[in-house]
C-alpha cells in the first residue's frame, strides 16, 4: 500500500517536472510600434507569449512619448502631444512562482500630424502685405482644414483678415500652398496664421500657429 502511494507520488512529480520543462520561455512578441503622430489617438496592445499568463507590463527604462501611457495589461494608449524621437525599455512579467520577466527596447519618432510652415514669408509692397504658407498632412486621416491669416495692428490690436481657406487635406498631402494678401492702412502689423484641422472620424482637433517675428511697417497710405 505504502509502495503504491510512493510510486503514484513519483509519477505526479515526474509529470509536473515534464510540464515545467515543456513550458515555453517568456518572450515579447511585439518587435516594433505602429506609426505615432501628434494629436492622433493611439490604442496599441503589446503581445507576449510563454511563461505563465496573465502578464504585467511596465516601463523598465526611459519615458514614453508625452501624452502616452502604458497600462499593466500592455496597452500603450493616449494622444501624443510633441513630435521627436523616443527610446524606452518595456518589461513584461509573468505569473509564475517564481515570476519570470524579460525586457525589450523600442525606438522611433513621433511625427507631426499637421505641418504649417512659411512658403513666402509675409512682406510689404507699397500698401499691401502679401505672402504664403504651406500645409502638410503627416497622418493617415483626412483633415477638415481651416487656415486663417490676420494682420494685427500694433497700435490698437485690431485684426484684419488677409487670408482664409477651408478644404480637405488628405493623408500624404504635402506642401499645399495657401497664399494671402490684402491692402492695409498705414501702420505696423504682426501677421498671425492659424491652422485648425478637425478629424470628423474621431472628433479630434489639431492646431498649429505661425506669426512674424517682427512687425511689418506699411508706410504708404492714410
Amino acid at each position: 500500500m505504502v509502495l503504491t502511494r510512493i510510486v503514484a507520488l513519483l509519477v505526479v512529480l515526474i509529470g509536473a517536472s515534464g510540464l515545467l520543462a515543456a513550458q515555453p520561455s517568456l518572450t515579447i512578441i511585439t518587435s516594433s510600434l505602429p506609426e505615432i503622430s501628434t494629436g492622433m489617438e493611439l490604442h496599441f496592445l503589446l503581445r507576449a507569449s510563454g511563461g505563465v499568463p496573465p502578464y504585467v507590463w511596465s516601463v523598465a527604462n526611459g519615458d514614453l512619448p508625452e501624452g502616452l501611457n502604458l497600462t499593466p495589461e500592455g496597452c500603450i494608449c493616449g494622444r501624443p502631444t510633441k513630435r521627436g524621437s523616443f527610446s524606452f525599455t518595456l518589461k513584461v512579467e509573468d505569473s509564475g512562482h517564481p515570476a519570470h520577466s524579460v525586457t525589450r527596447n523600442f525606438e522611433g519618432a513621433v511625427r507631426e500630424s499637421l505641418l504649417l510652415d512659411w512658403l513666402e514669408p509675409a512682406k510689404v509692397s507699397d500698401n499691401r502685405i502679401d505672402g504664403s504658407v504651406q500645409v502638410s498632412n503627416g497622418s493617415k486621416e483626412t483633415f477638415d482644414l481651416t487656415v486663417v491669416i490676420v494682420a494685427v495692428a500694433v497700435s490698437d490690436h485690431r485684426a484684419t483678415a488677409i487670408g482664409y481657406q477651408r478644404f480637405e487635406l488628405k493623408p500624404g498631402d504635402s506642401n499645399v500652398p495657401i497664399p494671402f494678401g490684402n491692402v492695409m492702412a498705414h501702420g505696423d502689423y504682426v501677421i498671425h496664421v492659424d491652422a485648425i484641422a478637425e478629424i470628423p472620424k474621431s472628433g479630434s482637433i489639431l492646431r498649429q500657429r505661425l506669426q512674424t517675428e517682427h512687425p511689418l511697417q506699411v508706410v504708404v497710405g492714410p
